[in-house]
């Protein structure tokens, strides 16, 4: 039986403009780091807030030293987050730590908000034999199954239908958890990003799409990706619950998170959240911002940082002080510094875990191939120094080391 509505009927032409309706902004904090006149203070206690900044400032410290890293040599890609930190890390705290997140590229601070080590990062971003991804990836591609943190695909988009079809899987299973997925508005313009709304809502399964619209799609702005009220009012045609929140604002994420996830948990509805929040930083290692966007723009919007936003809140609540930001970003830089210092010392993964885990057995094929690989590799090992030390084939590394 259809659910569609019985249509109201009319007899005069009327032409609807999709331009008188524009959806509303929820914030709770001012650019200052105030509660807005009225606002009472959110459901979000001592702990969990300290435990929600010092993510965030994590994930700042981790982008700074990487993309310092990434410019001296010692790293081949890196993605930062800068910017973007309390849409990130304050919709992660919102979720239960059993729900699935299946991110784009820029949510390192997920990770970090549950607790991926340090060592984890590095050992991922140099590819060595302790990466999780056992060097298949590209830098900052991470996964966790014990965090439930899919494992990151460059295609842009793929992880939206995606997650339509995990979270149907734990609509099956009943087991009261959800899964957020992560993106740009430019994946938004994707076939995928139409597709998966389609499915979460006819199939009405516990999902959360997460748009961080922030402004730029590498190089795109968003005024010549749509010419609607940004992204959040395509969900309408879809019959699913949305809601645009200020990105910057890690407490009116928090909360419009956990509105989400109720929903999405206790009724099955698909929710689309649109972050209203900016890029600070480049789009990765390999983009220069100041071919596209001015100096003057990102100043204003770096008087909306998220980070002196909690700050703000949070020394006026007594939850913080100056002595322990100083204190913590310390502790942070030296942490980082000292990981990567060994992470980079590392060799490579074996080679034979390229064929690992492709099958339940390895082919005979696959033996083959590795086997001619091998071959090749030890008739040019300067080629190849990566794979020749995996051999034990002692070769310089790329900055002259053997």
């Amino acid at each position: 039986m259809s659910s569609t509505k019985t249509p109201t009927i009319v007899h005069e032409l009327a032409l609807l403009d999709g331009d008188e309706y524009r959806l509303p902004t929820f914030a709770l904090l001012d650019p200052q780091g105030m509660l807005y006149p009225g606002v009472e203070s959110p459901l979000l206690d001592y702990d969990k807030a300290r435990r929600i900044y010092r993510a965030m400032l994590f994930t700042r410290v981790l982008d700074e030293r990487m993309m310092a890293a990434q410019r001296q040599g010692r790293l081949s890609f890196y993605l930062q987050c800068t910017g973007e930190e309390a849409a990130v890390i304050g919709a992660t705290a919102a979720l239960d730590d059993g729900d699935m997140i299946m991110a784009q590229y820029r949510e390192q601070g997920a990770l970090a908000y549950r607790g991926f080590s340090t060592d984890a990062f590095m050992n991922q971003l140099f590819g060595n034999d302790r990466d999780c991804d056992k060097g298949r990836q590209m830098p900052i591609h991470y996964g966790s199954a014990e965090l439930h943190y899919m494992t990151i695909s460059s295609p842009v988009a793929t992880q939206i239908p995606q997650a339509a079809g995990y979270a149907y899987g734990q609509k099956l299973a009943n087991d009261g958890h959800c899964t957020i997925t992560f993106f740009g508005e430019g994946a938004a313009s994707e076939g995928d990003f139409h597709a998966a709304l389609n499915m979460a809502t006819v199939h009405q399964v516990p999902v959360i799409f997460f748009c961080r619209n922030n402004g730029y799609a590498i190089s795109t702005p968003a005024v010549e990706q749509y010419a609607a009220d940004g992204v959040a009012p395509r969900a309408f045609g879809y019959k699913m619950h949305v809601i645009r929140v200020d990105g910057n604002d890690v407490l009116a994420v928090h909360e419009a998170t956990r509105e989400a996830r109720r929903l999405a948990v206790e009724q099955h509805h698909p929710v689309l959240i649109e972050a209203m929040t900016y890029r600070l930083a480049a789009h990765s290692s390999s983009d220069d911002p100041s071919g596209y966007r001015s100096r003057k723009e990102e100043e204003a919007w770096r008087e909306k940082d998220p980070i002196r936003r909690m700050k703000r809140w949070l020394i006026d609540l007594s939850w913080w002080s100056e002595d322990e930001e100083s204190e913590w970003l310390e502790t942070y830089r030296h942490d980082v510094l000292e990981s990567m210092k060994r992470a980079e010392k590392r060799p490579p993964p074996p080679l034979e875990t390229l064929i690992t885990d492709v099958y339940d057995e390895v082919t005979p094929r696959l033996t083959e191939q590795l086997e001619s690989l091998e071959a090749h590799i030890r008739r040019y090992p300067e080629n190849y120094p990566r794979g020749a030390r995996a051999l034990g084939i002692d070769v310089p590394d790329e900055r002259g080391e053997g």
